[in-house]
């Protein structure tokens, strides 16, 4: 059970950090690909 938990939060930590990008003051930044804008 632990093996799975751990694992559970290293994929977890992965999908938090997949995409790198200025932030602007507020956290927030621009996607170019489809014109969003959102915030972390």
């Amino acid at each position: 059970m632990k093996t799975i938990i751990a694992i559970a939060v290293l994929l977890a930590t992965g999908l938090a950090q997949a995409h790198s990008g200025g932030l602007d003051r507020q956290g927030c930044h621009h996607n170019r690909k489809t014109g969003g804008y959102h915030c972390h």
